[in-house]
């Protein structure tokens, strides 16, 4: 779509659900008289969605630092909220991005939903809905068969039976709470455009359906018990965090505008394999099929680029782990 120019909904919107309680209703939706239901569980029920065509993250690159605040959109199209005709939502699908290191090559991040629920008025444009996500990190298979020195830990790792994080199944897991509450780990996904922060030009789409936002405090690494393991999925956790700018650094805040376009209806077959066919294409080179991201900038539009420094630091630390583990 070219800037505001909307497209109109498909027919079937019915409505109802969002009306259906009155601790449904804004200014403080209360969705608690929901279950928590898996995200994928449901896809049968699905009839409509809305697209995230624009999903545009933000966060502090030097956690406390406001003027050190980076925006990126990750790639369009990744993410989407998908509900029945009348409006509960059943399924959220959720980003995916990579970021690429030095000496240790490139990994991908997932914002994984666990559960969800929610609704959607289309004919009010207003949506309310809430989810259970945690940050999931693995390596590439480009990095994995490419790296020699990943190469050469996944084989130690394999030798001493240990898990290593060559795939989504053996991913490092983050902890994630809402900002402020270590203790509460359900997010609301709201209306509207977050007023934490100022808003740069460059990251609003006025050609958008509709706009919501939703914030997530990093928490802390999941412990595997294994004293190996677990110093070096906080290696790779340090490492990815100085190529990211601090994206999944703990006690940062990863906010998101999410900008929708017009309601569709759902192909449930699409739907369920939408996640999958994302995951391969960025496990390919992080690519997308859809068109790519941006890079991360300043509020002025200045890039976003690890200093010197910071690339000194990631080479120590791995250096660091090898002579004590290797």
């Amino acid at each position: 779509m070219t800037p505001n120019q909307k497209s109109e909904p498909a027919p079937g919107w019915v409505g109802g659900f969002a009306t259906s309680k009155d601790a449904f209703a804004y200014p403080d939706p209360d969705l608690s008289s929901l279950p928590m239901l898996g995200n994928m569980d449901n896809i049968g029920l699905l009839q409509r969605q809305q697209k995230v065509m624009w999903p545009e993250f933000s966060w502090q690159t030097v956690p406390g630092d406001p003027d050190s605040r980076c925006y990126q959109m990750f790639s369009p199209d990744i993410s989407r909220l998908g509900y029945t005709d009348e409006g509960r939502v059943y399924s959220i699908i959720c980003p995916q991005q990579g970021a690429c290191s030095t000496l240790l090559g490139c990994m991908n991040v997932e914002v994984t939903v666990g559960g969800n629920r929610g609704w959607v008025d289309e004919t009010n444009k207003t949506l309310a809905a809430e989810m259970e996500v945690e940050g999931t990190i693995w390596f590439t298979p480009s990095t994995t068969s490419g790296n020699p020195l990943v190469k050469l830990l996944w084989h130690r790792f394999a030798k001493k039976n240990l898990s290593f994080p060559f795939n989504k199944a053996h991913a490092i897991k983050i902890r994630t709470n809402i900002p402020g509450n270590s203790e509460q780990a359900i997010f609301p996904l709201r209306e509207g455009q977050t007023t934490e922060f100022p808003i740069p030009k460059f990251a609003m789409h006025p050609e958008a359906w509709d706009v919501a936002h939703l914030g997530v405090e990093i928490g802390k690494i999941k412990k595997t018990n294994i004293d190996e393991v677990d110093k070096f999925n906080e290696l790779v956790m340090d490492v990815f965090n100085i190529s990211s700018g601090n994206m999944l650094k703990t006690g940062n805040i990863l906010t998101w505008n999410v900008w929708f376009t017009a309601p569709e209806i759902v192909n449930t077959l699409e739907w369920r394999t939408h996640a999958e066919r994302w995951r391969l294409s960025i496990d390919t080179d992080h690519g997308s099929p859809t068109g790519p991201g941006t890079k991360p900038r300043y509020f002025n539009g200045k890039p976003f680029k690890p200093g010197a420094a910071l690339i000194k630091e990631e080479t120590e630390k791995i250096l660091n782990y090898m002579r004590t583990h290797l």
